[in-house]
């Protein structure tokens, strides 16, 4: 219990580190917090956090403290403490390269850890890491799969750096995958995303890969210039390796520019940070590529370049030896502690279970006691209140009446609005989109201009022509959604129009599902349509028929997500709405409109109640009762029918029949 309690503090005063967000310059100060820690529990995190500290600089120091941190997390059961020390193992079997197999291993025991004790933000950083390992192994669609997971699971969640990170790799996955325009698209949100929190170490990797598609597209000068914006966000964050790779990028294009000069130059800058540092794989790369820009101005040079290189591989070889011998012990410890945790965990399950079962016992006796007392002390205080209550409630009433109602009214308007909102923003952002993407040809135009391609200036003039044609298509999109969206939200003039019945409940579904999900960003559910496209037109009021759909639409949805709190994540939302043509009773065609969905159902003690005004089976303050019978009134006023259809524990269908012509 003591362990959840620290979880739940943790979480709330932001005490819990997260990976790569530490370095090496902590490790000091990391220490002294391990010196004066009092709780095993702290130590496992500031354990944990040395780990991360050293995982670039000082691999070895890595794989001991994530041990430490693994055993004494075993020890007091202390699942947080054991899926970190997991998701730093699996970064140093992945970097050390030596064992994939347990990388992936210790990976997914993380990520299971991170799902059974729903520790959402880390299931993000698993995930992440889990995909790591895979693109190293070629397993790249897995790899794309786990990286677009993390994206949608860390999409809500209150640590942006891992939103931002998966845009990282997602951009770098479509590198891979030899797609530049996606890659470059994913860079450029990663950037945005890092610049919000500001994090140097994630803006010099995006800025490393759009640099990247630049040199492939041939813009070597746009290349160059994030080139360098990639090495001064490495140099702020203080990240060696970062600032070498930079240079390493800058030493490559210059070379295939045949700049050799300038090639040499920033592959020395490159070689002079990794040798002090030890840094043996940016020697090896730097040396080998000095070697051949060397090799016939200065082929003594070169050769000495060539040994260095090739004796920084011997080392990395070595070392990786080293690593590999490490890791066997790590196993062997691992295995010889799983019979001692495992022991442990049911003794203390045992304990827990036998203290909460007496907790449980004593808790019962006292609120029946308490519970007895205060049932004797209100009857008596509810009769002589009872009559006042009664005549004080029938005086307020009829004042109650059109206040609920009202309030109906407006909670449809403020589900329509954000609905809305969100309907538009999709076209607003292709719009966006594309005149960020002319403004980029424009410049591209400029260049080729100035050099005098006239063939390069007509390809670009007619990619501009259809960005345009594009920005103006999608600019008449969203102005055909907003003068639907007014004529359906407006107030009712009363008069009967002939409307697309399936363009409506489509509509509205939509707006619904957007409308609540602007409200609560927890909520989510599948919905399905299925529409009879001989139906045509329909002689309604389109106002007042749309607010019925759209009040059954939001109390499907309601049920649906009801039912998914109370059952977890085995249950699948659906709400489904149909339209149909049917043969009605004197032989006139009749038009059907179902909306259904897999919810809880309607009690059948209740199912006569649903259409009386005020009756409702949602909790007090969620619903006032009205939405169901001014939706039977509507119908009615039709000439129509409303019906339900219910099944307690598998869901409910709603029917709306009316007929073909009034």
């Amino acid at each position: 219990m003591k362990n959840i309690v620290f979880i739940f503090i943790s979480l709330l005063t932001g005490f819990v580190a997260f990976p790569q967000n530490v370095n090496i310059q902590q490790a000091d100060s990391l220490r002294q917090e391990l010196a004066e820690a009092k709780q095993e529990t702290s130590r496992a995190i500031i354990l944990a956090d040395l780990a991360e500290a050293y995982r670039t600089e000082k691999p070895d120091s890595t794989l001991y403290f994530a041990d430490q941190a693994l055993q004494l997390s075993r020890n007091i059961n202390f699942p947080f403490g054991e899926m970190r020390a997991y998701l730093i193992l699996c970064f140093y079997f992945y970097n050390a390269g030596t064992d994939l197999s347990q990388a992936l291993e210790t990976g997914l025991k993380a990520l299971d850890i991170s799902q059974k004790y729903k520790f959402k933000d880390f299931e993000g950083a698993c995930l992440i890491r889990v995909g790591q390992v895979n693109l190293m192994l070629g397993n790249t669609k897995e790899a794309f799969s786990d990286f677009q997971s993390a994206n949608q699971v860390l999409s809500n969640s209150r640590h942006s750096f891992f939103y931002a990170v998966t845009y990282w790799w997602l951009s770098n996955t479509y590198l891979t995958m030899k797609k530049p325009d996606s890659a470059l698209y994913m860079a450029k949100i990663g950037q945005e995303k890092a610049i919000e929190i500001k994090n140097d170490r994630v803006i010099g990797q995006v800025l490393s890969i759009i640099g990247r598609v630049y040199a492939i597209k041939g813009n070597n000068q746009l290349a160059q210039q994030y080139y360098h914006q990639r090495i001064a966000a490495a140099e702020r964050f203080n990240e060696s390796a970062d600032v070498a790779g930079g240079y390493l990028n800058l030493a490559r294009l210059f070379k295939d520019l045949k700049q050799n000069d300038s090639a040499i130059y920033y592959a020395k800058k490159a070689y002079d940070l990794g040798s002090p540092r030890s840094n043996k794989g940016i020697v090896s790369s730097a040396g080998k590529l000095l070697s051949v820009l060397l090799e016939s101005r200065d082929p003594a040079e070169a050769l000495r370049y060539l040994k260095i290189a090739n004796a920084a591989e011997d080392s990395v070889y070595n070392i990786q030896k080293i690593q590999l011998a490490q890791t066997l012990v790590f196993k062997e410890k691992e295995r010889q502690t799983e019979l001692g945790y495992e022991k442990k965990a049911y003794q203390s399950r045992a304990r827990q279970y036998a203290l909460l079962i007496g907790i449980g016992l004593l808790l019962l006796g006292l609120v029946g006691l308490y519970r007895n007392n205060r049932s004797k002390q209100k009857a008596n205080r509810d009769l002589e209140k009872q009559k006042k209550k009664v005549e004080e409630t029938l005086a307020e009433l009829k004042s109650t009446q059109s206040q609920l109602i009202q309030s109906e009214k407006m909670a449809s308007l403020g589900e329509l609005t954000a609905g809305i909102a969100h309907e538009i923003q999709n076209p607003l952002n292709f719009v966006n989109n594309f005149s960020e993407v002319n403004s980029e040809l424009i410049a591209e135009m400029k260049e080729e201009i100035e050099k005098g391609n006239l063939d390069g200036v007509k390809n670009i003039a007619t990619d501009i022509e259809e960005n345009e044609q594009k920005i103006k298509h999608h600019g008449k999109r969203a102005d055909a959604i907003v003068k639907n969206m007014l004529q359906h939200s407006r107030s009712s003039s009363g008069n009967k129009e002939f409307t697309d019945i399936n363009a409506l409940a489509d509509e509205y579904l939509r707006l619904a599902y957007h409308g609540l999900r602007a409200k609560d960003k927890s909520f989510n559910a599948n919905f399905k349509t299925n529409f009879d496209d001989s139906i045509g037109k329909i002689n309604i009021i389109p106002q007042d028929i749309g607010r019925v759909v759209l009040n059954l639409i939001n109390n499907a949805f309601y049920a649906v997500d009801e039912k998914k709190r109370k059952t977890g994540d085995e249950y699948e939302p659906i709400v489904s709405i149909s339209t149909k043509k049917n043969n009605g009773k004197s032989d006139s065609y009749r038009i059907e409109i179902s909306v259904k969905d897999n919810g809880n159902g309607i009690p059948q003690k209740a199912l006569d109640k649903i259409f009386q005004p005020f009756f409702t089976t949602k909790p007090t303050g969620q619903g006032t009762g009205l939405g169901l019978s001014l939706s039977y009134d509507i119908v009615k006023a039709h000439g129509g029918e409303l019906k339900v259809k219910t099944k307690e524990g598998e869901g409910s269908e709603f029917i709306i029949e009316l007929p073909n012509q009034f």
